[in-house]
């Protein structure tokens, strides 16, 4: 009587008194097979479209597999045929092809694992109507909730928070639904019962020592309130560097401190950047033109002061044409080298109009 073979996987079934001295590669080849089959990781390289997963009689094949790495460099989605059609098997796969990989037995249902995914399929070997089954698709994912708890039916929130266990007032959705929140509402964020005061915080309505305390956990005294609320605070007010009185008036108590601010030419241009400061200075290197930037708002006064020092060659200076002199007639420089010149500019439009004095020349 000839040999037979395993449904599944193939493995050579020797007839009672069939191969005589060949027993041991026969089995050597059997035991091969089931390590495969329960172990063995196949790396399945594709091209093309289509490929066909075989598993053979008798015979190491790459159907018998239990794992399946697909690899290779498929030209576009490949369909994977497990064959023999009649074949139950198990596989694990992970699709490293860069395309998906369709897997089919016959015209029963596919499965497609995605580029980067990995499944857990069985093919059923139901011959020519044959299915493949994604089994990892009815696993539950890591972290879901389960039986009772899983909230993926539920149609609203409070169903959801009373299948958790907990319950759920309108007052408390209305936190989470862009509603204007109620004193209720506040409390489930702070735990304790809101105040007025407390709701004045987030309602923009000037602030009280009360509103205050609930921010600091501690008591604020009215002086303590007044360290930021410079409007109440007279020039009278002891160790204070800036103060103002009731008509908004600001004393600087030791005075202003201005940077001086240096700038250079670069291609024949330089820009004085109002933000930057009221004073600049600028040693000459090259012929330069002005752009002076960034003015404040009309009706707001800004000024400042700018000092030149000459070139060894003595250099020219083109102004903007928003800058008005007196007379209408820009200033020669001076021409000697290191000479100073310094200017004065102040506007009160946004910049549309500059207008230039001349402080002083030649002060070297």
């Amino acid at each position: 009587m000839a040999s037979t073979y395993t449904s599944n996987g193939g493995i050579e079934l020797i007839a009672t008194g069939e191969q005589s001295g060949t027993w041991g590669t026969t089995t050597n080849t059997n035991l091969s097979i089931i390590d495969r089959l329960t172990n063995g990781v196949g790396a399945i390289s594709l091209t093309g479209t289509t490929h066909t997963l075989t598993t053979s009689d008798g015979t190491l094949s790459d159907g018998q597999y239990r794992v399946l790495v697909f690899g290779g460099s498929p030209s576009g989605t490949n369909t994977v045929t497990i064959s023999p059609n009649d074949g139950q098997h198990l596989y694990f796969v992970k699709n490293n092809s860069g395309q998906s990989v369709v897997l089919t037995q016959g015209s029963g249902g596919n499965v497609t694992v995605a580029n980067g995914k990995s499944a857990i399929v069985y093919a059923d070997g139901g011959g020519a109507s044959a299915a493949v089954v994604d089994i990892t698709s009815t696993f539950v994912p890591p972290g879901a909730l389960l039986a009772a708890n899983d909230l993926s039916d539920l149609a609203d929130a409070p169903t959801a928070l009373t299948n958790l266990g907990l319950t759920a007032t309108a007052a408390e959705l209305n936190v989470l639904n862009g509603i204007t929140a109620s004193t209720a509402e506040l409390n489930i964020l702070d735990g304790v019962t809101a105040t007025t005061a407390e709701l004045n915080i987030l309602d923009g309505v000037t602030a009280d020592a009360t509103e205050i305390n609930v921010l600091d956990g501690i008591t604020a005294s009215t002086a303590e309130l007044n360290y930021n609320d410079i409007t109440t605070l007279g020039t009278s007010e002891a160790s204070k560097v800036v103060t103002a009185d009731a008509n908004g008036v600001v004393i600087f108590d030791a005075g202003v401190v201005e940077d001086d601010t240096s700038i250079t030419s670069s291609s024949g241009t330089a820009t004085l950047n109002c933000r930057d400061g009221n004073v600049f200075s600028h040693t000459l290197t090259e012929d330069v033109t002005y752009t002076f930037s960034n003015a404040p708002a009309s009706g707001r006064a800004f000024g400042f002061t700018l000092k030149v020092v000459q070139d060894s060659t003595a250099r020219t200076i083109t102004w903007p044409a928003a800058v008005d002199w007196a007379g209408a007639t820009a200033p020669t420089l001076s021409t000697g080298s290191g000479d100073v010149d310094v200017f004065v500019f102040f506007t009160v439009d946004n910049g549309t109009t500059w207008y230039g004095f001349t402080a002083g020349q030649d002060m070297s």
